[in-house]
């Protein structure tokens, strides 16, 4: 059987793209989570993933012999792997398109990502409205991958980004997780869009999880205390 080595599932967003779209696929896999204790050479987190993948960083995937890293090697790997799922979209435009959009979201939006961290379990409208008022390059890319989506739920109908869930609807769940939390502004077809993709199976299925981690980290946390117990 496939295994899916992950993080916390509250704060690593790379950990939730190759799970959801396993996960909502039906492609059977076993997880491992590796709890962040710290990212330190000598942290368990480190010496435990370090005798798996040279990387040294989630989410790696294990076939057998195989080891794959580095979350858009796994997702080829498993459009590969299983063709009748299609994780990409069938037509040949389509699924070029698909890759550049998750391309895109695999090396860009930079600025959302180091100001608005993932935090599933945390509701944070108060340092997004900082964000959303300080921060140019949060605000451009918000803008980006709301006019992104709006193009491609208005090229494909819906419901999700290329019509059916696909890869690009997996790698996209942890920038909904991000607007959710910080409650960072768009429009109503967006937030309509963001509903159905917390909706889906798989992506519910992580939030829930992450949810029941109640694992506070301070070193991911450093802009809030820990919740009350």
């Amino acid at each position: 059987m496939l295994k899916l080595y992950i993080g916390n599932k509250n704060y690593s967003s790379w950990s939730m793209r190759p799970w959801v779209l396993m996960r909502q696929a039906g492609i059977g896999f076993e997880e491992v989570k590796l709890r962040f204790d710290s990212f330190s050479a000598n942290s368990n987190f480190k010496q435990r993933l370090g005798a798996i993948s040279p990387a040294g960083k989630v989410p790696v995937l294990v076939d057998g012999d195989l080891v794959v890293w580095d979350t858009l090697a796994i997702a080829e790997y498993l459009a590969e792997k299983f063709p009748e799922l299609h994780l990409w979209p069938r037509a040949a435009p389509e699924r070029a398109r698909a890759r550049s959009v998750v391309a895109e979201m695999h090396s860009g939006f930079g600025a959302l990502r180091s100001a608005c961290g993932m935090n599933i379990e945390a509701r944070l409208p108060e340092a997004g409205a900082i964000v959303w008022r300080d921060n140019a390059g949060a605000r451009a890319d918000v803008a980006r991958i709301v006019e992104m989506w709006q193009e491609l739920l208005a090229a494909h109908g819906g419901p999700m980004l290329f019509g059916r869930f696909s890869i690009a609807d997996a790698f996209y769940a942890p920038v909904v997780m991000r607007l959710a939390t910080y409650a960072l502004p768009v429009p109503a077809d967006i937030a309509a869009y963001m509903r159905r993709v917390c909706e889906l199976p798989g992506v519910a299925a992580w939030i829930a999880d992450a949810l029941a981690e109640k694992d506070f980290l301070p070193f991911e946390e450093p802009y809030r205390a820990a919740p009350a117990a």
